[in-house]
């Protein structure tokens, strides 16, 4: 295996670097030297996480002489709300934190984002660590300093644009992760190349099944392209006023379906993202923008891979999918904002869309 790869994220004094590669963790004091202030990190993590990988950064810690007092929180994307978020917040100021002081995220999405929100909360703001363990998290989440919590509204309505320090993406922490949970970040991948490069979604269709098959050189080659990607997105337009809107593709859709489901395991993030690319490519072909050719392209890639494309039966329905739709932070004079494309790589931010095309293709889709 190769050596670990660095993608910077350009944001001036607030730039920082994003490690891909195996063994991060076993070599943690000489990757965050340069950011610590400090010795202590408070690391948060899950209660499935820390079983699989507190056994690895523990040891490194101590051997750095950094205290790292360890928070765990309960697994699942029901831990990203105002309650755990107190609790959070609570058991770090037990600890009587200084503003020197970092938090250091280790999980997935999850446990990124509630980390990431706690720490520009507490005492008007710490520096923070993203460790992510998931393919999702290392390709999406944990880079571009999106922080937030959910609501019985909607997804992610409170937050903060609030940049780590340091991403460090071990790719040996993806060893013990569930297939399910693999394939959830690979959607996220394959956005990239549906966004503006067409290059990477043709290699993924070449080398797709090998990534999920465990192939550590590919693993790299694609976290550390899907990263770059994001990485440049961001640099260009850090709080979503233009371009970062394209990385929405897919979840304008895919948020509305987690909503209407509750936030539970039925239908895991990247699932929800898989489902809702294909739907914003068989939308944009109804409204005469995109090939069908390519949205059947999109469609037989997912599948070959094994992700979900169509939409699961549930307790919902088109009206209520629409009203989750308008509840969306993306919402502009109250219209709906979709990502929609003209082909594979040419994705393009849609605010006049008619819901009308909308509710007949869920409609449609609810019946097949």
């Amino acid at each position: 295996m190769s050596a670990s790869a660095s993608v910077r994220v350009e944001l001036g004094t607030r730039g920082y670097d994003i490690l891909i590669g195996p063994c991060l963790y076993e070599h943690i004091g000489d990757h965050v030297a340069a950011v610590l202030k400090t010795r202590r990190l408070f690391v948060v993590t899950d209660q499935r996480v820390a079983a699989a990988q507190w056994p690895r950064l523990e040891p490194a810690l101590k051997a750095a002489g950094i205290a790292a007092p360890c928070i765990v929180l309960p697994p699942g994307e029901a831990t990203k709300g105002l309650e755990h978020l107190g609790r959070l917040l609570d058991a770090v100021l037990d600890h009587r934190p200084e503003r020197g002081d970092m938090l250091l995220a280790l999980g997935g999405g999850v446990v990124g984002d509630i980390t990431g929100l706690a720490a520009s909360l507490l005492l008007r703001g710490v520096g923070y660590i993203q460790a992510p363990t998931t393919l999702l998290a290392q390709v999406d989440s944990a880079v571009g300093g999106k922080t937030a919590i959910n609501t019985r509204h909607g997804k992610n309505l409170i937050g903060a644009f609030y940049q780590p320090r340091l991403v460090l993406a071990d790719l040996d922490s993806l060893a013990s992760l569930p297939q399910r949970e693999l394939l959830a970040g690979y959607a996220e991948m394959v956005k990239y190349g549906l966004i503006d490069d067409p290059a990477l979604f043709a290699w993924l269709e070449a080398n797709g099944k090998a990534l999920v098959a465990g192939d550590l050189a590919a693993r790299q080659h694609a976290v550390t392209l899907s990263c770059a990607a994001k990485a440049r997105i961001v640099a260009a337009d850090e709080r979503e006023d233009g371009v970062r809107a394209l990385l929405n593709l897919g979840h304008t859709f895919g948020h509305a379906l987690e909503a209407a489901i509750g936030y539970d395991d039925r239908l895991l993030h990247g699932e929800a993202v898989a489902i809702g690319l294909v739907l914003a490519f068989e939308l944009s072909v109804r409204l005469g923008l995109c090939p069908a050719a390519d949205a059947a392209r999109l469609r037989r890639h997912l599948a070959v891979v094994g992700l979900p494309t169509a939409v699961p039966r549930g307790p919902w329905t088109t009206d209520r999918l629409v009203e989750l739709m308008h509840q969306d932070k993306k919402v502009s004079a109250g219209r709906v904002t979709f990502v929609l494309a003209r082909g594979i790589g040419r994705a393009f931010v849609a605010r006049d869309v008619d819901l009308a095309a909308v509710r007949a293709l869920l409609d449609q889709t609810a019946a097949a």
